[in-house]
């Protein structure tokens, strides 16, 4: 049985008469990335600041790590991390000196933390220099390892890569998975698709307060129209006789291909190559093709990607 790190149910919350949560139910596995994705003002951040016991809720219930965060709150934030969106760190202080504060502050921190921590996230030779010296990779590396000084089983990451160059995004992405190897939960926040598409085994979409999907990326795209299946054929003559088979299908006679509809399905597949195959045809190629996050966000709330923001 998969133990849930977090659980929510019936999440409510408002702003004067402005309903900010419509009743959220959230159930994160431990051990996963979990993506929380919706347009400027769904209630993302609002969403975050209960889960970490800043906000306090209306009503519904949650549960981080077991905890209860409206009668337990310390223990919840006793075993989780938060990242923000800007790196915390105090740039008059060295590398070093920032995770040695962070330890100084942190119950239980084990001695070698710091040196540790510096190896881990390849921070050693530029330990001693001014924070403010460091570029925006080092810096979102360094304000991770701080998060990680007290060892937190669950992780929330607010736009972890806003503002990285794709090649710091990817350094980023790499820590992610090694954390998520670890056994650590992350709940992320982001304003790249690609990136809950890459990281998140699981994509929650949030707009005006309620969750409109839920379900892993393959799943979320599965559920949008335009998925299908493509077939390359050797002659025009197959293509003829195949077009003729499928119907609702797209034909173009230059590539000799045929765009069939479909869900993408493994049993939707397996029928339309049974189809051929009791036609005595014989596809060169074929492929599964899906819309991207980008369409599934323009679908279900409308936005245009652009506006996808972690606040």
């Amino acid at each position: 049985m998969t133990t849930s790190a977090i659980a929510v149910t019936g999440l409510r919350k408002a702003f004067g008469d402005k309903t900010v949560l419509d009743g959220i139910d959230l159930d994160v596995p431990a051990g996963t990335v979990f993506s929380l994705l919706g347009p400027n003002g769904a209630g993302k951040t609002t969403t975050v600041n209960v889960l970490t016991t800043l906000t306090k809720a209306d009503s519904g219930t949650v549960r981080v790590a077991g905890h209860d965060v409206a009668t337990d709150a310390k223990a919840v934030r006793s075993a989780i991390g938060v990242t923000g969106q800007f790196a915390a760190v105090d740039e008059l202080l060295t590398g070093r000196e920032n995770l040695q504060l962070m330890v100084d502050l942190t119950a239980g921190a084990a001695k070698g933390a710091v040196t540790e921590l510096l190896e881990r996230f390849d921070l050693t030779e530029a330990a001693d220099k001014a924070a403010a010296t460091y570029s925006g990779g080092m810096r979102r590396k360094l304000d991770l390892a701080m998060t990680l000084v007290g060892n937190p089983r669950i992780i929330f990451l607010d736009e972890p890569t806003t503002g990285l160059d794709p090649r710091s995004r990817r350094t980023m992405w790499t820590i992610i998975r090694e954390l998520l190897a670890d056994g650590v939960t992350i709940f992320l926040t982001t304003q790249y698709l690609d990136e809950a598409d890459q990281l998140a085994d699981k994509i929650a979409v949030l707009d005006k307060g309620r969750l409109v999907a839920q379900g892993t990326p393959e799943e979320l795209k599965r559920q949008i129209p335009g998925t299908h299946v493509r077939f390359r054929f050797g002659s025009a003559a197959d293509l003829d006789k195949a077009a003729a088979i499928m119907p609702g299908s797209t034909r173009d006679d230059d590539a000799l291909t045929l765009r069939v509809p479909s869900d993408g399905g493994t049993q939707s597949v397996r029928t339309l190559l049974d189809r051929l195959d009791e036609h005595s045809l014989d596809a060169d190629e074929f492929s599964v093709n899906t819309p991207d996050l980008d369409d599934v966000f323009l679908a279900l709330t409308g936005h245009d990607t652009a506006e996808v923001v972690a606040k």
